[in-house]
Formats: C-alpha cells, sequence, structure tokens
C-alpha cells in the first residue's frame, strides 16, 4: 500500500462518521471499528518496531522451527571482562576452522583470538587501519575488516603463526556511499553460499549493502534492499551476522539494545532484547557492537568497552567449548 493510499483510509473513515452521526447510528460504531482498525494498520505498517512484534507474535510453529528464532535465548555468560582489554573491543565473527571467535578493537587496532568461553587466547596488532569497526570470516585463513570512516573493505590473512598484520598493502574496495565520518561501516556478515557480504553502514542513513566478488573476483556488484532497510527496528547497525541454517540475517542495534532476525524474503521476524531483565540478563548489555553464532547455534556479543557475552537455547545449554 502506498502512503498516500494508506493515509487515505483514516480521512475517509472520519468522513463517513461524520455524515452517518445523527441518522445511522449503528453505522456510525461501525464506521469507528474500522476507523480504528485502518489507523491500526497504518501504524504497524509505518513503525517497525510494532510490525515486529505483530510477526513475531504471529509465527506458527513451522516458521519457529525454521528460524533462528532469538526469544529462545537466554543469557549464560554475562558481561564477562576480557582480559588485559582496556577498551575499544567492537566487531566479532566465527571461525568454523579454528572453533575460535575473533573480535577487532579500534582505537589501537589488534585482533583478538577468543575462546567460546571468552578467554583471551592472542592479540595481534594491526597497522594501515584508521578505525577498524568490524571483522568477519570469508574461507581458511581469510577474514575481511571495515574501516569505517573511509568506508573501506580490507582482504587479511592469519594463521596460527601470525604475530602482526599490516593492512595497508591489502586488498581494499572502497564503497564511499553517503559517507559522513564516523556513521559509517559497522558490521559485516558472510553468506558462504551465496558468496556475498553484508556491509552495515550505522546510521544517517542506515543501510545495508550486498557486496559481491570482494575479495576474490574482479567484477564487483553492490545491490541494496531499500524494504529490508526501511524496516529496520533499530535506531543504528552496529553488527552483522548470516545463519546458513536458514538463510536468516541477524541485525544488531546497540542504541536499542536489540538483535533483529531477517527472514529470507528481508522482513523482521524475531528480536532479542539486550535490556536488564530480558533473556536472563542482570544488567543491560551497555554497548553492544558485535554478534557472532558458533555451527552449534549459540550466539556471542561483544560490549564497549571489553565485555564478552555467550546465548543459548535452554536445550543447547553447555554446548560451547
Amino acid at each position: 500500500m502506498s502512503q498516500a493510499s494508506s493515509s487515505a483510509l483514516p480521512a475517509l473513515a472520519a468522513f463517513l462518521v461524520r455524515r452517518q452521526r445523527v441518522r445511522l447510528p449503528g453505522m456510525r460504531w461501525l464506521l469507528a471499528v474500522l476507523l480504528l482498525a485502518a489507523m491500526g494498520f497504518v501504524l504497524v505498517v509505518a513503525q517497525p518496531r510494532l510490525a515486529l512484534a505483530w510477526a513475531q507474535f504471529a509465527a506458527d510453529a513451522g516458521e519457529r522451527e525454521r528460524a533462528v528464532w532469538l526469544p529462545d535465548y537466554r543469557v549464560e555468560i554475562e558481561a564477562l571482562p576480557l582480559a588485559g582489554i582496556a577498551d575499544d573491543v567492537s566487531g566479532l565473527t566465527y571461525d568454523p576452522d579454528r572453533g575460535t571467535l575473533f573480535a577487532i578493537t579500534n582505537a589501537r587496532p589488534e585482533i583478538l583470538e577468543l575462546s567460546l568461553s571468552g578467554e583471551v587466547l592472542r592479540r595481534i596488532p594491526v597497522s594501515g587501519l584508521g578505525d577498524p569497526e568490524a571483522i568477519e570470516y570469508v574461507g581458511p585463513g581469510r577474514y575481511v575488516v571495515t574501516d569505517e570512516r573511509r568506508q573501506a573493505l580490507v582482504e587479511i590473512r592469519l594463521d596460527p603463526a601470525t604475530r602482526a598484520v599490516d593492512a595497508a598493502a591489502a586488498r581494499q574496495l572502497m564503497i564511499g556511499i553517503g559517507r559522513n565520518g564516523n556513521k559509517g561501516f559497522e558490521g559485516l556478515a558472510y553468506d558462504r553460499v551465496g558468496d556475498r557480504l553484508f556491509v552495515a553502514k550505522e546510521r544517517d542513513p542506515q543501510r545495508i549493502f550486498e557486496v559481491r566478488g570482494f575479495p576474490q573476483a574482479a567484477a564487483i556488484e553492490i545491490a541494496e534492499d531499500r524494504a529490508r532497510d526501511a524496516a529496520l527496528p533499530g535506531k543504528d547497525l552496529s553488527s552483522l551476522h548470516f545463519d546458513a541454517a536458514s538463510g536468516h540475517l541477524l541485525a544488531l542495534s546497540d542504541q536499542s539494545g536489540l538483535l533483529v532476525e531477517f527472514d529470507t524474503a528481508g522482513k523482521p521476524l524475531s528480536s532479542l532484547s539486550l535490556q536488564a531483565g530480558r533473556s536472563g540478563l542482570q544488567q543491560a548489555v551497555p554497548q553492544a557492537e558485535g554478534v557472532a553464532m558458533d555451527s552449534r547455534g549459540n550466539l556471542y556479543l561483544v560490549s564497549e568497552p571489553n565485555l564478552f557475552y555467550r546465548f543459548s537455547r535452554p536445550s543447547d545449554a553447555g554446548s560451547a567449548g
């Protein structure tokens, strides 16, 4: 429904109510109900948070079974400080080959290798990046990181012997769409089957770009899904994760304290609240900056300044290493 036609519904209903006010009181009540229904419909369409709540409520058992279904998750490790890391922990990704997590810091760039319990296993200094915000596993020993202010994607390589990374000589892709300082590329997710990178622009406006061809191919394609972006229920985007099992995309908003699942059609389906008292949390997640999921379905978050979280479904609790 177009904006013009949706806005016309309440006006038409109100006009009919006024016309029938005296002679047909029964019709007046009926039209009043229709007016409220029309206004409610328009409100749901216009408010992504309400649309998300309705989608989550209305999902049937089959949809929930096929989805990640975020309402099932409860915190298992809460606000664990990362040992030796003072500040600025940002993006997060899971490496299925090593069975570990990788995070990145941005003030003094470092790549951190973490156990699934939040132990810092390795710290790798990074040079040649101005403001790294996200890191994403794309293949054995291969990762992509973002440089937020330059809106660049940078390919880096790591192996068990890597002790430092110089990104200045690495392959890079400058996108530069809607550049506006420190509101650039905040999140990454990789769809290995579709061979596409999802790249989150933080805000003003929020966007999720789909990049095909980087870093392997010479030809690069960049696409957008404006309908999905218009349905983003959070105030900003801080991280992404693509779930290969369902084909669904998870989008994290630190300002809204919310993790949202989008289905294959780009529609919001379920959510995980990061507020105190929700999802088993004792305290709100202060500034969620990175999200990842392991091969067993456990969810991981990192939050500034240096906090680590793990969420599991009750049936999966304790399955991580």
